[in-house]
C-alpha cells in the first residue's frame, strides 16, 4: 500500500499536533505575531483545520494554556460600571476564579511558570494579551501610559495570588476576599487612572 502524503487528516493526533506547534509558536513570537497559517505549518495540517478545531487564534491560545476561563468574557462583566471602582472590580474578580473550582488549574500554571521558562513566556503573553490589554482598553485613557500602567496592575494582582494561594502568606491566605478588595482595589486603581510619577514619563 502506498502511504499518500500530504497534509494530516482531522483527528485527535493531529489536534494534538496543532496544540504543540502553537505552544511553540506563542512561546517563541508571541500572541501578536504567531499566525494561523504559521501555525499550520509547523503542525503540517491545512489552516482550515486549525480553524475546525479551534476557532480562532484567540481560542488556539486558550486551549494551549488550558485557561480555565476566557478574559474575553469576564474582563468587560468586572470593567462594567463606575470607573472609580474599576481596580476593585478587577480584584474581586482575580480571588472569585482563583476561589472557585477553576482555581486549581490557574495555581498548576502559575506554579509551572516558577520553573519553566516556556510556561514563563506563554503565562505572561496570556497575562499581558488576554487580561491586562483588555483592561487596558476599557479604562485607560493615554495609550503610551498603557504598558505601564497594566504592568503596575500586574504587580499588585499576580503578587496577591502568589502570596495568598503559592506561598500562602497568613493573614492573606485566609483572609475573607472583600477584606482584600478593600485593601487591594485602591492601589489597583491608582495605578490605572492617577497620574503617573514624573519619572515614569520620561523617554
Amino acid at each position: 500500500m502506498v502511504r499518500r502524503s500530504g497534509r494530516r487528516p482531522g483527528n485527535q493526533d493531529t489536534r494534538t499536533s496543532i496544540l504543540e506547534a502553537a505552544r511553540a509558536s506563542f512561546a517563541e513570537k508571541g500572541y501578536d505575531k504567531a499566525s494561523i497559517r504559521g501555525i499550520a505549518g509547523d503542525a503540517g495540517v491545512d489552516p482550515a483545520l486549525v480553524h475546525h478545531y479551534f476557532g480562532n487564534k484567540e481560542k488556539l491560545f486558550l486551549a494551549v494554556m488550558n485557561a480555565p476561563i476566557n478574559p474575553g468574557e469576564l474582563i468587560p462583566q468586572a470593567l462594567s460600571g463606575p470607573r472609580d471602582q474599576a481596580g476593585e472590580r478587577l480584584i474581586r474578580l482575580a480571588l472569585t476564579v482563583w476561589d472557585s473550582p477553576a482555581g486549581a488549574a490557574a495555581l498548576a500554571v502559575f506554579r509551572s511558570a516558577l520553573s519553566n521558562e516556556w510556561t514563563a513566556r506563554l503565562l505572561r503573553e496570556f497575562v499581558v494579551t488576554q487580561i491586562l490589554r483588555r483592561a487596558a482598553g476599557e479604562i485607560i485613557d493615554d495609550p503610551a501610559e498603557a504598558p505601564m500602567r497594566t504592568a503596575l496592575v500586574a504587580t499588585q494582582i499576580a503578587g496577591t495570588m502568589v502570596a495568598r494561594y503559592v506561598l500562602r502568606v497568613e493573614p492573606l491566605a485566609s483572609a475573607e476576599p472583600e477584606v482584600l478588595v478593600a485593601a487591594i482595589g485602591p492601589n489597583i486603581q491608582r495605578f490605572l487612572t492617577e497620574p503617573l510619577p514624573e519619572v515614569f514619563k520620561q523617554p
